[in-house]
């Protein structure tokens, strides 16, 4: 019985072949073409392209931006329900809107300050004597700042509490600052004061606590941002873009991605959620973020030692650790309290969902998204992206609506709320989607941060998505220029030499949770980018634009420090809405899966150059990798070769659907959801976070420095693991890269 439905099936699909083929093939000469197949064959339109570029237009930005800061918009604020309502007002408008935009809450948990209580930290005496209190509020230089809806300063999800100790000074927070000091004095019952940079946010409390420390205070030193400019009479905002004295970074301070008491769940009214005390990642000790102005009194008070030059920054005064403490000169007998008063409840946080959708392949996805929601005003991050997503969605909408053009493959806009929180829109929509997601998406583009500065493009992804991206901004005219593209521009500010392509713009790569690419690229597989404009870093040390997450980030500072006459802000919209375009309308993804050979050969290498030897005298080897990146990059280039061999527009559709699933599902081969059972959200083998300074392949990185610190068998075991893993990812992927019908 069942040797005949095989033989049935397997002759059904022969003739289905065969009636495609036929109808396809079996037209007369001369008699023109039914109009569904002239529509399956039709391939991307560049004067479509050119057409979409010459209609971005400055003002429109200027004006979109203008209206996403009006208010400050912390998600789940008044301010943000209200862009909610801008956004579906623009998306649902009879002239330039989408098919169809609607709103998707999620009941989620965030934290925040108390309005009655603020947090405080105060300088006291033995008496309790006020010495000097901290301020609880950033300097007011434009209206903007004196909101009443500008949210205090503090750490989301950092627990309320009291703490109150001699202060010490730790660096930048990491475990090896901590260890060090540790090493000088007895820090148990300390408060520690560190600055931005070298660990996550939230890590400088977790980091602290096994050492005794009852409280932590975060601060950004000049030095790192600031070029070491401290002065707001002359040299910070409100006359540059460097953060003046008050400026204080917000910010979430939990190590994972989504709704914190929901993990792999969306969060709806019925989900069930763990536990408040079960959240993973959350600091245990009270922090709170200061202005470098009180930090500068606080460290430059300190007694003890003097600390290591690479712990100094651009006070006026040599950085020391504290004896636990302050010198005799102005805190005599003082310590340090920490105040806290932060809460967390269950919000509704809403994503803007629009869509156009496709004419031919309408169950492929082509995605695009950035988020809505800013820690005060937000006119860079995040309204930057927002007014270049508008910006797309007006110019398209109108395209469609007046009937010109309608995309091969269903466009989807996510205007994704409560990011700051940490990646929450973003991650519970994925989580609920999966299926249909993981099913159907062929890429996801992601612009947050449009614009750090006016200097050159910018942009992580996929291997795969490389060529697409270098397509689209060979197109464009790089900001300020009527004659070099971004391109061009782009390869003198970052630049490697490829062993195929010779010297080309450097693509980075998406090991991290940074933006709202992570639930896409790591959890679900689905070849991602992120694309802006940024600084050159010749000119700056600046580890971000300085105003990032503060009063400051007004659309007055974005319209005169940032990007006057929003001409970088255009470039990228022309850039991201052509690579757009590129996806969902070309009859073959623009996608290259002999880059991702590239790549997996550059991780490889690195690998063999730090790991080997060590390896290779604990017993294990890495011939099986070896070889596995060899099959890899066989499979790509015969794929390749068929591709650059095939007349597709005069081949059967079928042909086409099969090589752009193998292109659209490349990523997902890499998943493995039992990889890293103690990272939340990162199944992909490839680009997970990793701890090891040695770029290559995360687990296997991570596992080897422990091996090698601690020299233990087990240790090497996992070691060993990580690189099966690996190897076993890159095998499995090659194959979905050949012929079906090739050997098992």
């Amino acid at each position: 019985m069942l040797k005949k439905l095989l033989l049935f099936s397997f002759l059904g699909l022969v003739v289905l072949a065969v009636g495609i083929l036929i109808g396809h093939f079996g037209i007369e000469k001369g008699v023109s073409a039914p109009g569904w197949l002239q529509e399956l064959s039709h391939d991307v339109d560049e004067g479509l392209i050119k057409r979409f570029i010459d209609e971005v237009d400055t003002k429109q930005l200027e004006e979109n931006l203008k209206a996403l800061t009006m208010v400050p918009h912390m998600a789940t604020t008044a301010g943000d329900e209200a862009t909610v309502e801008y956004m579906l007002k623009r998306w649902q408008d009879k002239d330039s809107g989408l098919d169809a935009a609607w709103r998707e809450d999620y009941r989620v948990y965030l934290s925040f300050p108390n309005k009655d209580r603020p947090n405080k930290v105060t300088v006291v005496n033995s008496t309790d004597g006020v010495l000097h209190l901290l301020q609880e509020k950033e300097m007011a230089y434009t209206p903007d700042q004196l909101d009443p809806e500008v949210v205090q300063p503090y750490a989301a999800y950092g627990p309320a509490g009291h703490a109150r100790g001699k202060l010490v000074y730790a660096n930048q927070g990491k475990v090896s600052d901590y260890e060090h000091l540790n090493n000088t004095m007895d820090l148990n019952g300390t408060i520690a004061i560190v600055r931005y940079g070298g660990a996550g946010r939230g890590a400088k409390a977790i980091n602290a606590a096994p050492f005794g420390i009852v409280g932590v205070l975060v601060y950004t030193d000049p030095y790192d941002i600031n070029d070491g400019l401290m002065s707001d009479k002359n040299e910070t905002y409100p006359h540059s873009w460097y953060l003046p004295p008050s400026g204080v970074e917000r910010g979430s301070f939990t190590s994972d991605f989504g709704d914190p008491l929901t993990p792999y769940l969306a969060a709806k009214n019925g989900t069930y959620r763990i536990p408040e005390e079960d959240i993973n990642g959350a600091p245990p000790i009270p922090i709170q973020p200061i202005g470098f102005e009180d930090a500068k009194i606080l460290i430059c008070n300190l007694s003890g030692s003097v600390a290591p030059d690479s712990w100094q920054g651009s006070f006026p005064c040599k950085y020391k650790y504290g004896g636990p403490g302050f010198d005799d000169t102005y805190f005599k007998d003082s310590e340090v309290q920490l105040e806290v008063y932060n809460y967390g409840e269950l919000r509704d946080s809403a994503n803007v969902m629009g869509v156009i959708w496709g004419s031919v392949e309408p169950d492929r996805y082509v995605m695009y998204g950035n988020h809505r929601d800013s820690w005060v005003h937000g006119a860079i991050d995040p309204s930057s992206g927002t007014a270049v997503m508008l910006e797309i969605t007006r110019i398209l909408g109108q395209m469609v609506k007046s009937g010109k053009w309608r995309p091969r493959r269903t466009i989807i806009f996510g205007s994704w709320g409560a990011e700051e929180f940490g990646l929450i829109g973003s991650a519970e929509y994925t989580e609920e989607y999966i299926s249909k997601l993981s099913q159907r998406t062929v890429a996801y583009i992601n612009v947050d941060i449009s614009v750090f500065a006016n200097a050159t493009l910018r942009a992580s992804a996929s291997p795969i998505a490389q060529s697409v991206i270098f397509t689209a901004s060979k197109q464009v005219t790089s900001a300020g220029s009527s004659s070099v593209s971004v391109y061009d521009n782009w390869i003198r500010y970052f630049n490697k030499t490829s062993p195929t392509y010779g010297v080309i713009p450097n693509v980075g790569y998406l090991t991290g949770a940074g933006s709202d690419y992570a639930s896409f690229i790591h959890y679900l597989g689905i070849s991602s980018m992120d694309i802006s404009y940024t600084y050159d870093r010749s000119k700056t040390k600046a580890r971000i634009y300085p105003a990032y997450h503060t009063a400051y980030d007004t659309f007055d500072y974005a319209s005169k420090f940032i990007d006057p006459g929003f001409t970088s802000h255009q470039a990228v919209a022309r850039t991201a809405g052509n690579v757009l375009l590129r996806l969902a309308d070309s009859l073959l993804l623009p996608f290259n899966c002999s880059d991702y050979a590239e790549s997996l050969e550059e991780y490889l290498q690195a690998t063999v150059d730090n790991f080997q030897d060590k390896m290779n005298a604990s017993g294990i080897s890495l011939e099986p990798l070896k070889e596995a990146v060899k099959f890899f990059r066989n499979a790509a280039t015969i794929l390749d070769r068929a591709i650059h061999n095939s007349d597709l527009v005069n081949e059967t559709p079928l042909k086409t659907r099969k090589i752009n699933d193998q292109l659209m599902l490349l990523d997902r081969a890499f998943l493995d959801p039992l990889a890293f059972p103690n990272k939340y959200g990162f199944r992909h083998v490839i680009w997970a976070s990793r701890s090891s300074r040695v770029s290559t392949f995360p687990g296997l990185a991570d596992a080897f420095e422990k091996a090698q610190a601690s020299g233990l068998k087990e240790d090497w075991a996992q070691a060993h693991k990580h690189l099966s893993i690996i190897t076993q990812a890159i095998s499995g992927a090659a194959h979905t890269l050949s012929e079906a019908h090739s050997e098992m």
